[in-house]
């Protein structure tokens, strides 16, 4: 997204405008816009990666990368409410193919989820008992069903694996089967997150499933590809649009201010080499992140087996361009003083979904 002239490449101009537009009286109201919503509907950016039998567009990972780094790029919130739906739609290739036929087929259909595994599902004979307790849940307001991950117990004792892991399932909970509260962050406001409690929910057993390949229900190499290493680039790639459009705001700001001799603060050599340092690394990190998905999309596309050297390069990636985001328009937003801390500015607006996205656990720790 460093080239931004691109963006019209996923959206045309007037529809990224029309979504930036909306961004206060967004975050003033803490939920998306019924013209933002349109908007995402209209493109059908909740369903990137979601199965083509529910009306899904199956998108290459690369490709729905650079979408959601330009809709990042135009708002972040819109972009990190996304992109959680991202996620949770393509979990639809995992599920029960008469569950997924009922609860995601549809032209609004919008499901969300997290990537916390933050329940407890105890095993019946019919099915699951469901308990548990999820933060900050990004779009859940305006979703019709929550993708939930649990560890298993049985008895009273949790369920491991072969490998003496947990056992983890996931389940498609409907939006009426959960308890949601309002919860408050530094940004990321307009997506609307809420925190979602279930107390014994009875939960059948075809809405449950695993979240690996050898358990896909679409027929499609998209969902051969590894949840983690997915989730992970999905992420970073709306922490790549918020720091992009971050920088372009600072500089813009930048290239109207003095020094305190009143030259043009843009020509100080400090200011002049600690942007070009910066972004310069911010963009490099991004272009990694790329590489590695175009290399593992391509090995799976072709039927290889992704080896752990080469995932490892995503979870790298995924992380460092986190990092170097933050560290980038850290080092740039001060040179904008102390007018760029209006909490009523489209900048100060922009960092606070950039600082508060980037603390993300998989994007700080990897892992799930």
């Amino acid at each position: 997204m460093a080239n931004t002239e691109n963006a019209a490449i996923v959206m045309k101009q007037k529809q990224l405008d029309a979504i930036r537009e909306q961004a206060a009286k967004a975050e003033k109201d803490a939920k998306p816009t019924r013209a933002q919503l349109a908007q995402l509907y209209e493109q059908n950016f909740f369903n990137l990666l979601a199965p083509a039998a529910y009306g899904g567009l199956q998108l290459a990972i690369p490709e729905a990368l650079q979408v959601l780094e330009n809709l990042s790029w135009a708002d972040g919130s819109m972009g990190w409410l996304t992109a959680k739906g991202v996620i949770a739609g393509w979990a639809g290739g995992f599920i029960n193919p008469e569950v997924g036929k009922e609860l995601l087929s549809g032209d609004k259909v919008h499901v969300t989820g997290t990537n916390e595994v933050s329940g407890i599902a105890e095993k019946t004979k019919t099915g699951y008992t469901v308990t548990g307790h999820w933060s900050h849940v990004a779009g859940i307001a305006e979703a019709s069903a929550f993708i939930a991950h649990c560890t298993i117990m049985e008895n009273g004792a949790t369920i491991k694996d072969e490998a003496h892991k947990e056992q983890v399932l996931s389940f498609i909970l409907l939006k009426d089967e959960l308890t949601l509260s309002v919860c408050s962050s530094m940004g990321l406001a307009s997506a609307g997150c809420h925190d979602v409690d279930v107390k014994n929910l009875k939960v059948a057993a075809n809405r449950a499933f695993i979240l690996t390949a050898e358990h896909a229900a679409a027929n499609a190499r998209l969902y051969q590809y590894p949840y983690l290493q997915l989730s992970e680039a999905v992420l970073a790639a709306t922490v790549s649009g918020m720091a992009t459009r971050l920088t372009e705001l600072c500089q813009g700001m930048i290239n109207e201010m003095k020094d305190n001799n009143g030259a043009p603060l843009i020509n100080d050599n400090m200011v002049q080499d600690t942007i070009e340092k910066y972004t310069q690394k911010m963009n490099d990190a991004r272009v990694k992140l790329y590489y590695a998905a175009e290399l593992t999309w391509q090995a799976c596309v072709n039927q290889q087996t992704i080896k752990d050297t080469i995932l490892y390069k995503v979870s790298a990636a995924a992380q460092d361009l986190t990092r170097k985001a933050r560290e980038c328009t850290d080092a740039i937003l001060p040179f904008c003083g102390i007018a760029a801390m209006d909490k009523g500015s489209e900048i100060n607006r922009v960092w606070r979904d950039l600082h508060t996205a980037s603390q993300e656990k998989l994007l700080v720790f990897g892992g799930l």
